[in-house]
């Protein structure tokens, strides 16, 4: 991956970080990084779309970003902060593990296509077996604003006819022609987007993963500028619990 030699030089998945890589954008050198592969200026575009379009808004009342904003009136570190709200990230219904299951779904979808079988039995048998499909509606509201300004910018860059794209509206029409009534949400139209820039399921999750701190270090901000404890100033003895008693650790 890499070996730096102390006041010489630091060599970066076999390149010279000082001299090969030092005009190269931060995107650039993360993707590097995570693949050991170069990507078009159009691509590096529309990785930064995504990004910038499936941030975390700056919305406290966001699972993840309440955290950050706990942790600036609290009065603790960045680090921390955006630490805890990171961890958080990875929730069943939100966050990474959807944007993973949309991957993955979309991608049995497309290996499906190629060897003829039929895309709508696939999708009803998904969403028979699980309840539910990942990429596919939203818990609070059924459409998704990103999508719109995702594909314009993918269409933009000629890179929105990738056949995993294709496969993900295919599905969403499935859906809204039989009773479930599902839309997409960025989460599909993301991983559809990067599966046909050929990243892998492990690579776009590694590339995702710094994605919702952008929504972040701003709730960590405002509460860190407000008087300490004004966010959220709950007591413990106001939260009727009915869990497991208190224990020692």
């Amino acid at each position: 991956m890499g070996l730096v030699f102390p006041g010489e030089r630091v060599v970066f998945r076999g390149h010279d970080l000082f001299n090969d890589l030092k005009d190269i954008r931060w995107m650039e050198l993360l993707l590097l990084g995570i693949t050991g592969r170069k990507f078009t200026s159009e691509q590096m575009r529309l990785f930064e779309g995504i990004w910038v379009l499936s941030t975390s808004y700056p919305d406290p009342r966001i699972w993840n970003n309440r955290i950050s904003a706990l942790g600036g009136t609290s009065r603790s570190t960045a680090v921390l902060s955006i630490s805890g709200a990171m961890s958080a990230s990875e929730a069943t219904i939100y966050g990474f593990k959807p944007i993973i299951g949309a991957y993955d779904f979309i991608s049995r979808a497309r290996s499906l296509m190629t060897i003829n079988n039929s895309l709508e039995e696939f999708v009803i048998a998904e969403i028979k077996k699980y309840r539910t499909l990942p990429g596919y509606a939203r818990p609070i509201i059924n459409s998704d604003e990103r999508i719109i300004p995702l594909y314009t910018l993918a269409k933009k860059l000629c890179l929105a006819d990738g056949e995993h794209t294709r496969v993900a509206f295919m599905i969403e029409d499935i859906l809204q022609t039989n009773r479930y009534r599902l839309k997409m949400n960025v989460a599909a139209l993301a991983a559809a987007l990067c599966a046909d820039q050929e990243l892998s399921l492990n690579e776009y999750y590694l590339y995702l993963t710094p994605c919702f701190i952008g929504g972040m270090l701003p709730c960590f901000m405002d509460t860190s500028h407000q008087p300490a404890g004004t966010f959220l100033p709950v007591t413990c003895e106001r939260i009727s619990y009915k869990g497991k008693p208190s224990r020692k650790w």
